[in-house]
């Protein structure tokens, strides 16, 4: 698709106005240190990736296609609330990293299948439910990016679920969309594996997923081909959150109905006013994006509710982000709902749910693409990551964030959706 050139040096312009002034910050940042801030606490995690392994250890896996999937056991120390707050990666400013005061790696082990089958095993009987939180990053994610966030979430949210990391080869660079979503086609069978093997897990009582802008697709993608090889998905997958999807919405429609009737619990997080998605809209052919709609309008309305989407509006939440992109990456709210109430059993519409429940922030960054004015292609949403993660890529359109938001979200049984405004949710 053919972009006109006056619309290319616009956006061009835009993008570029809207990066002046991004700090870089070291990479890198993985090389395990010594357990020194007893204050800190410790995220465990076990990483699955397809990723390729690199020869730097500070780096551990590159954005190049590894041939076989690998695994990890990393612990990630965060520093305590007095020098970080709620929803930060508090990325280090200068190496080694500190954990009194970073977010920091002290240990990182490469292990074998078995391996992680033992760590998954172990997490597992430690959670109080049995349950498992599985992360998917989105578009222009670095491994590190992937790993941080995720362990800000888990530490966060304070969830109990056994939280794992499934990072796909991204090559962090914001010209790379293209081969960023052909990595999450060949990413896959991999997440398909490791949702057979949850599936077939006697120990693992519930599955919950939460996947961030171009990591629907591939969550999506691997849930259908679990259904269709099963016929069906396994009742243990209680939920499945989708944050600022950029999905084809006449392809979501496919791939729920491809699943079956008995699905997760779908919680889909939408924004009509999300710029990012408007431009990628453009680009595919100008069918609206999953994580744009407005779900009071036909037939969205009307197919949500009969496959039971739960929705959370954010389109009249205020943003610092000008590209409207990044608000539920900065709702407090919304992540404490996803760790505290889903990941725990509740759904979205728990009457016990409300705006004052403490949490933070979730989602790990998601994604744009930018060319020169000359050859200019928009081919996704601008990431959605906070300032401490922006990077200075040179020449490449950088990572954007958003600010602090408020939650509304949708009753299918009562066929009404809340909508989130400054003084909380009304009708």
């Amino acid at each position: 698709m053919k972009v006109g050139r006056a619309t290319n040096a616009l956006l061009a312009f835009a993008l570029v106005g809207l990066l002046f002034g991004c700090a870089s910050r070291p990479t890198n940042v993985l090389l395990p240190v010594a357990d020194t801030s007893p204050s800190s606490s410790k995220v465990e995690m076990l990483v699955t990736t397809t990723r390729a392994r690199s020869a730097n250890p500070a780096e551990m896996y590159t954005g190049e296609r590894g041939i076989a999937p690998s695994f990890a056991d990393v612990t990630v120390s965060i520093p305590p609330a007095s020098v970080r707050k709620v929803g930060e990666v508090a990325w280090p400013k200068k190496l080694p990293s500190n954990p009194a005061t970073d977010f920091a790696v002290v240990k990182a082990e490469e292990i074998t299948r078995e391996g992680a089958k033992d760590w998954l095993r172990a997490a597992v009987r430690k959670s109080p439910d049995h349950s498992v939180l599985v992360f998917i990053h989105g578009f222009n994610n670095r491994f590190e990016d992937s790993l941080y966030r995720f362990a800000q979430i888990a530490k966060d949210t304070g969830t109990d679920s056994a939280p794992i990391l499934v990072t796909w080869p991204s090559r962090g660079s914001t010209l790379a969309y293209g081969y960023d979503r052909e990595s999450t086609n060949y990413t896959r069978d991999a997440l398909e594996t490791l949702f057979q093997y949850l599936a077939h897990d006697r120990e693992v009582k519930e599955v919950s997923i939460l996947a961030h802008s171009m990591g629907n697709w591939l969550a999506l993608e691997s849930l259908r081909q679990m259904a269709i090889r099963n016929g069906g998905l396994p009742a243990k997958f209680k939920n499945v959150m989708l944050a600022a999807p950029d999905v084809d919405v006449d392809v979501f429609r496919t791939q729920i109905a491809d699943m079956g009737k008995q699905h997760p619990q779908f919680t889909l997080f939408v924004s009509q006013d999300d710029r990012a998605l408007k431009v990628s809209r453009r680009v595919w052919g100008n069918i609206p994006r999953l994580g744009s709609i407005d779900p009071e309008q036909a037939p969205y309305k009307e197919e949500l509710a009969s496959n039971n989407v739960v929705v959370i509006d954010l389109t009249k939440v205020k943003s610092g982000d000008r590209l409207h992109h990044g608000k539920f990456a900065s709702s407090p709210q919304i992540v404490q709902l996803i760790g505290k109430r889903m990941a725990g059993g509740q759904t979205m519409t728990d009457s016990r749910v409300g705006l004052g429940d403490t949490i933070v922030q979730a989602t790990t960054g998601a994604a744009a693409a930018a060319g020169s004015a000359a050859g200019l292609v928009i081919s996704a949403p601008v990431a959605a990551i906070d300032q401490n993660t922006r990077e200075n890529y040179g020449n490449q359109v950088e990572s954007l964030t958003g600010t602090p938001s408020s939650l509304a979200a949708n009753n299918p049984n009562k066929g009404c959706t809340l909508r989130a405004t400054s003084k909380g949710c009304k009708n």
